[in-house]
């Protein structure tokens, strides 16, 4: 070897500790390989066998190279010497010129010596090479040969963990948004309004800016599914949630608070605060009230029950003021109830 074998083992051992990443683990190996190969060019590659191309992801040239493979050089994998490697499984020479005469690439290059070891990971999924080439020949040793085997299969499993993290963060994403979501409406949940008015509550102090919270009840939902049907009945909630969410201004929030409860907040955008509750009980009304198709079946819905409230600076209890809210919508479904 080429190198002091010590040193090389330290710092080999180091970057596997040390390492966050694809690019901290691979680009101190690249150095290794050259110490111990004496060749000016040590690269990964990654292989895109679908576009046909063979791209340079990370590189270490020697300052005083001959050769010089650029990180982001892109060829066609047909032609490379990596391809003629696997498939005639012969991982070294110092005669390019001689065993692959054909190859544009390497001639571009000026390639005289070639290493190469493939990087295979999960059930033998062909990722790239490891690879190391010169200008010049240089003649590498059966101990540099099985370096280069055990760090291609160190940064194969570096890109299996790599991998498996960005499955885990997908799916933490997944189930965060899940959580968050009525799964029969696809909008927020009872959870996601708490949260959302608690952040809105901390805007209101911070900005002074009063907020209108509306509380809606589905007056007759009960009736709708003794007569049609529960799948029915979830039909209604869904072309509930759907109007109200296309209905409502970008920077109002709606929740379905369960069964037949919504949410619906947002800043209040009239110093008349009294005057815009009420716009916003028969915005609401106006937009929920209508024809709905029932399992293929019209059916003509009256309108909710809604109540309207407003939180000032001082507020801070989210349970408090959705409470407040539930009080208003009972007044008025009593009212409705009277005919007043």
């Amino acid at each position: 070897m080429t190198a002091n074998l010590n040193g090389i083992l330290e710092k080999l051992a180091l970057t596997i500790n040390d390492s966050n990443d694809l690019e901290e683990l691979v680009r101190p190996f690249l150095e290794i390989l050259e110490e111990i190969t004496g060749l000016e060019s040590t690269y990964l590659t990654h292989i895109d066998e679908v576009q046909g191309l063979q791209h340079i992801l990370y590189a270490n040239n020697t300052k005083t190279q001959q050769l010089d493979i650029p990180e982001g050089l892109s060829v066609e994998w047909g032609d490379t010497l990596c391809k003629r490697a696997l498939d005639e499984q012969k991982s070294f020479t110092d005669d390019v010129a001689s065993c692959w005469g054909d190859s544009q690439a390497a001639m571009q290059l000026g390639i005289n010596t070639y290493l190469s070891e493939p990087i295979r990971i999960g059930d033998g999924e062909l990722f790239g090479t490891l690879c190391g080439a010169s200008g010049s020949r240089i003649s590498i040793n059966i101990e540099a040969r099985r370096l280069l085997s055990m760090l291609a299969k160190l940064i194969a499993r570096q890109l299996e963990r790599d991998r498996l993290l960005e499955r885990l963060q997908r799916e933490n994403l997944v189930f965060s948004q899940q959580a968050l979501t009525d799964p029969l409406t696809g909008i927020p949940n009872r959870r996601a309004s708490l949260q959302e008015i608690g952040r809105a509550l901390a805007g209101v102090n911070r900005s002074g800016t009063p907020l209108h919270l509306a509380f809606i009840d589905l007056d007759g939902f009960k009736a709708i599914n003794d007569k049609y049907g529960h799948d029915a009945g979830d039909r209604f909630l869904i072309q509930i949630a759907q109007r109200l969410s296309e209905g409502l201004r970008d920077s109002d929030f709606v929740a379905r608070y369960g069964g037949d409860e919504f949410l619906v907040f947002g800043p209040a955008c009239s110093t008349d605060l009294e005057e815009s509750r009420k716009a916003i009980g028969t915005r609401l009304e106006s937009l929920i009230s209508g024809t709905y198709d029932l399992s293929g079946e019209a059916f003509i819905y009256a309108g909710p029950s809604v109540g309207v409230v407003t939180a000032l600076a001082d507020e801070k209890d989210v349970e408090s003021l959705i409470s407040r809210a539930d009080a208003a919508m009972y007044a008025v479904k009593q009212a409705r109830r009277s005919g007043r």
